[in-house]
């Protein structure tokens, strides 16, 4: 048995390769463009792995999807693949409509193919999951209550219009064509091979290079944090018992504001590997102009997937972050190679000298 799963080099797509190949004998073949985001060090530890096949190609190339889908016959294909960072959609919003929207109607295309050349029992079996967010949902008051996975769409950023748009596509090609598929909804994620513009490596890799730690605003932006980790699980669990053409909402029912993340973050540098000049990480810590459009509250509400497939995160934020943290002291070398010049110069585009 085989499955194909798209963005596969990236932060959340990465670690779901890890986590399968350590639970499951079956094949994975891995399709990544390799863009920043997307980089072979990730999966560095599985050399040498026969169950792990990489091929570097674009979701939106016809051809090659095709040849994959015929060539390992995959049961199921799960799509990570996307343009995920909503600061480089608003400077940029042409690669998230391209990737996010348009890359994911060919590979529906090609899936829709593949899948309608199955056999009875193959067909039956087979499973399209779509990994999206819970950004698609918009801002939500400081008193409202969480998001459902009926909770009406109203994307206010290029990215998480380009992501609702690709939530309609699958919903569609499953209602007009019957493709069986399967939707997720998660909070934000943090972890290993997480690329440091998101805010906790970013903080990481700022506060060790004695750089200012930019924070929006005035930091209290709310998100929910799930473990990356737990989302792999939840992942395999929507994929080993999800119903047909449902969504799920993945969350880790820890709410925190950005500037509480940050400070925290500095706690555990402060213990974990100190200042050499005895200073608190925190010193660190400047406000800046807040983003164009910035989601004020995101959260999740998670009990259909604990009620139905009986998952629920094992990681506290707390235990989450240390092993995050942990991890990227531990791996310099990765983020010294991933943090180049073009990463240099977006930092400053966006967040100002």
């Amino acid at each position: 048995m085989t499955i194909l799963v798209t963005g596969g080099a990236g932060f959340i797509g990465s670690n779901f390769v890890h986590a399968w190949l350590a639970a499951q004998a079956e094949v994975l073949v891995n399709l990544d463009k390799l863009t920043y985001a997307g980089n072979l060090r990730n999966l560095h530890a599985l050399a040498g792995d026969d169950r792990h096949f990489f091929v570097q190609g674009d979701i939106g190339d016809t051809t090659l999807v095709s040849q994959l889908l015929a060539t390992h016959q995959p049961r199921a294909v799960l799509h990570f693949a996307a343009e995920s960072h909503v600061d480089r959609s608003i400077h940029g919003p042409m690669d998230f409509i391209q990737t996010n929207v348009v890359g994911t109607f060919h590979l529906l295309e090609s899936v829709r193919a593949y899948w309608s050349g199955l056999g009875g029992t193959a067909q039956q079996a087979f499973r399209f999951l779509h990994v999206s967010t819970d950004e698609v949902f918009g801002s939500l008051a400081a008193d409202a209550p969480a998001f459902s996975e009926t909770h009406a769409y109203e994307p206010n950023s290029p990215y998480s219009a380009s992501k609702a748009a690709s939530d309609h596509l699958v919903r569609a090609w499953h209602h007009t064509y019957g493709l069986p598929v399967l939707t997720t909804h998660c909070s934000n994620n943090y972890g290993p091979y997480h690329f440091p513009e998101k805010l906790i490596p970013l903080v990481i890799h700022h506060a060790l290079a004695g750089k200012p730690l930019p924070i929006y605003g005035d930091g209290m932006q709310v998100r929910d944090w799930l473990y990356v980790q737990d989302h792999c699980k939840a992942l395999m669990r929507v994929l080993q018992a999800g119903r047909l053409g449902e969504t799920y909402n993945i969350g880790g029912w820890n709410e925190k504001p950005n500037i509480e993340v940050v400070r925290t973050l500095c706690r555990l540098l402060d213990e974990l590997q100190p200042r050499s000049d005895g200073q608190a990480y925190a010193n660190q810590i400047t406000f800046v102009k807040d983003r164009a459009g910035h989601d004020r509250r995101y959260a999740i509400d998670a009990r259909k997937i604990e009620q139905e497939l009986g998952w629920r995160p094992e990681e506290s934020f707390e235990s989450g972050l240390r092993k995050t943290v942990q991890w990227y002291l531990a791996h310099s070398e990765w983020v010294k190679e991933v943090t180049s010049g073009s990463y240099r110069n977006w930092i400053g585009q966006n967040y100002g000298s």
